[in-house]
């Protein structure tokens, strides 16, 4: 069975330097916010071009700390509206909603899956405040058109690029949640996050905000919350981050051959544009019978995954939208199928799945 993704086999190559980086946390005795958090913080903005990264303890924390600490700066309002991606995963919205501030769900392009910036002017109200794309499957959102749309009506922007890691594009001025769930392109061995800002005078707040409201222990200037990046999951991301790029490439490369050799009229291939805008952290075709296509292809000896069965409106948490009508979004929950893709996968491999999926 070619598995999905075989999490081991990621992180095999990199267990010898992890248990030197174990030897050495259990030697040290610092277990919160020590010299592995500040060492990845100060990798990671510098990978990204940014000025400040500050570690916290998953993606979602991160959206919810960014909105939070513009709320403190009152650059936003409890109550005000965020536009985002009425496909995106459940995570974007619930962060929205944690900061008490309203969700206005845009439909995507169906090419790219990511916020179509042509529908987001008709959505924006005098309580509009904030656009929130996320770069979905690992593709950057259409960032200049965004950008503009927000300097012209005074909006800011934040991107969630939980899945986007590595991407290039034009957009770093925008702050940046990141999440670094294992199954992500830069995974951690367990729950992690960031943020990345070049705006100081927010850096400073969300480093006060992810440590109970303190900037000096036991002085709590805000109401804040405990979400830190682990030393221990920062140890094992600065083991993993001089290899992101290889790790991307190769994923782009294996996506090549993908949208080249595979030819089937019942099958929709992902839109890419051969740039380095897209990471692939999800390779998603779209099919009218994804269940079938599912299990032909786990008869043949491919694991695959959705991503995701059911759009967010149409999910019971959030009930006050499960009337509303996202045609586009629903049409694409109904369709996507992940197929494997990542660097652990050998060349059978791939001949493999290219091979089933023509013969479908």
């Amino acid at each position: 069975m070619i598995k999905f993704l075989d999490l081991k086999k990621v992180n095999q190559p990199f267990e010898s330097a992890f248990k030197q980086k174990m030897e050495h946390f259990l030697e040290g005795g610092c277990y919160i916010l020590g010299k592995e958090v500040k060492l990845f913080e100060e990798s990671f903005a510098q990978y990204c071009g940014a000025k400040h990264c500050i570690g916290v303890g998953n993606g979602l924390d991160a959206l919810v700390l960014i909105l939070k600490a513009n709320i403190h700066l009152g650059k936003i309002q409890k109550g005000d509206e965020v536009i985002v991606p009425s496909n995106t995963y459940i995570a974007t919205i619930l962060a929205v909603l944690e900061a008490d501030l309203v969700p206005v769900l845009v439909e995507p392009r169906l090419e790219t899956y990511n916020l179509n910036p042509d529908l987001i002017e008709a959505k924006i109200t005098p309580k509009t405040k904030a656009i929130l794309p996320v770069h979905l499957y690992g593709q950057l959102a259409e960032m200049d058109a965004i950008d503009t749309i927000a300097k012209k009506h005074n909006l800011l922007v934040i991107e969630d690029a939980a899945q986007a890691h590595g991407a290039q594009g034009n957009s770093n001025q925008n702050t940046k949640a990141f999440s670094f769930y294992p199954g992500k392109n830069f995974g951690a061995l367990g729950d992690a996050g960031a943020i990345t800002t070049n705006d100081d005078e927010l850096a400073e707040v969300i480093v006060s905000l992810r440590n109970y409201g303190s900037k000096v222990k036991y002085k709590n200037e805000l109401i804040g919350v405990n979400s830190r990046l682990d030393e221990l999951q920062a140890a094992f991301l600065n083991v993993k981050l001089p290899e992101l790029d290889k790790e991307n490439q190769i994923r782009r490369e294996i996506a090549k051959r993908y949208l080249s050799e595979i030819k089937s009229d019942k099958i929709i291939l992902p839109f890419w544009d051969n740039s380095k805008n897209h990471v692939f952290h999800l390779f998603v075709v779209r099919t009218k019978n994804r269940n079938d296509l599912k299990e032909y292809l786990f008869k043949n000896g491919i694991e695959t995954m959705f991503h995701y069965p059911i759009p967010p409106h149409k999910q019971k948490a959030l009930k006050d939208w499960n009337s509303l009508s996202y045609p586009i979004s629903e049409k694409i929950h109904d369709e996507v199928l992940s197929i494997p893709l990542n660097g652990t996968l050998t060349e059978a491999e791939i001949n493999k799945i290219i091979a089933t999926l023509n013969q479908y």
